[in-house]
């Protein structure tokens, strides 16, 4: 009896393991894709090794038709992308999603995602991106994805003035000795502390602007006479009057660092 008992004990483990396993690949499977899609994703790894911020860019997916793309890339010297929820088309078919869009006139980017398994917070696929100029083919490009569902969206938490408090890792073109006010209009201004220990505003600077989609912060700037200039950050949380920032960037010796900034609220 004690036998037979353990062997139906065993028989029943095996069982409830096929079924959390074949539930587990059903959950990672492109079954009900355009359900699965919904939301806003951002690249975790590329080809295998983790994204560089710089490399970050939100995709939105609203209906199996339509959806948005936020990305701040100077991927050719005549197609820049500067866009902050602009509207995409979507076709799904299998498990291929084709995500088209036009930063302007003269600009088409598609993208291409063939999605090897998706869940309710990340999926993979092997993406092929195509930017064409009046017709003329300027990017051609595959890689290996894997994009993470961004849930938090700090949009209007960002809103006011900070001043940053701490800095680590290597200095961009950020350092300490910043206050930042970022505008709903998409633009912001920008003080530096003098040597008398006052807070003064740039006025050299024939434009700044910025965008917040999810956790995505991307900001660019031109100093008059002076080439444009962007960079990128992840806000990791705000939280009352405080706010921080991380980074993952690749230095010119190929090893990657983590930056962080650390910001106050300005009353």
């Amino acid at each position: 009896m004690l036998k037979r008992f353990f062997t139906i004990l065993a028989v029943t483990a095996v069982a409830a393991m096929v079924i959390v396993g074949c539930k587990k690949d059903k959950d990672n499977t492109t079954d009900n894709l355009a359900e699965k899609l919904k939301g806003k994703w951002m690249p975790a790894e590329i080809d295998g090794q983790p994204a560089m911020t710089n490399e970050k860019s939100v995709f939105a997916f609203l209906t199996p038709t339509k959806g948005y793309v936020s990305a701040s890339f100077a991927i050719h010297s005549d197609a820049d992308i500067w866009s902050s929820r602009l509207e995409t088309d979507v076709a799904i078919s299998g498990n291929k999603v084709t995500v088209t869009f036009h930063p302007d006139e003269h600009n088409t980017s598609v993208h291409e995602f063939n999605i090897t398994a998706i869940n309710g917070n990340e999926f993979t696929a092997n993406q092929k991106v195509t930017v064409t100029i009046d017709g003329e083919v300027v990017i051609s490009e595959e890689k290996a994805f894997r994009l993470t569902k961004v849930t938090a969206d700090y949009t209007t938490a960002i809103l006011g003035k900070w001043e940053c408090t701490e800095l680590t890792g290597i200095e961009t073109y950020n350092d300490a000795n910043a206050r930042l006010e970022f505008y709903q209009d998409g633009t912001y201004n920008y003080w530096r502390k003098n040597g008398e220990g006052q807070w003064e505003a740039v006025t050299n600077r024939e434009f700044q602007n910025y965008f917040v989609d999810g956790t995505l912060l991307a900001t660019r700037w031109k100093n008059q006479g002076e080439e444009e200039l962007r960079e990128w950050w992840e806000i990791a949380s705000i939280a009352g009057n405080q706010m921080e920032w991380t980074a993952l960037r690749k230095k010119d010796d190929g090893t990657t660092v983590t930056q962080t900034m650390t910001w106050v609220k300005v009353q």
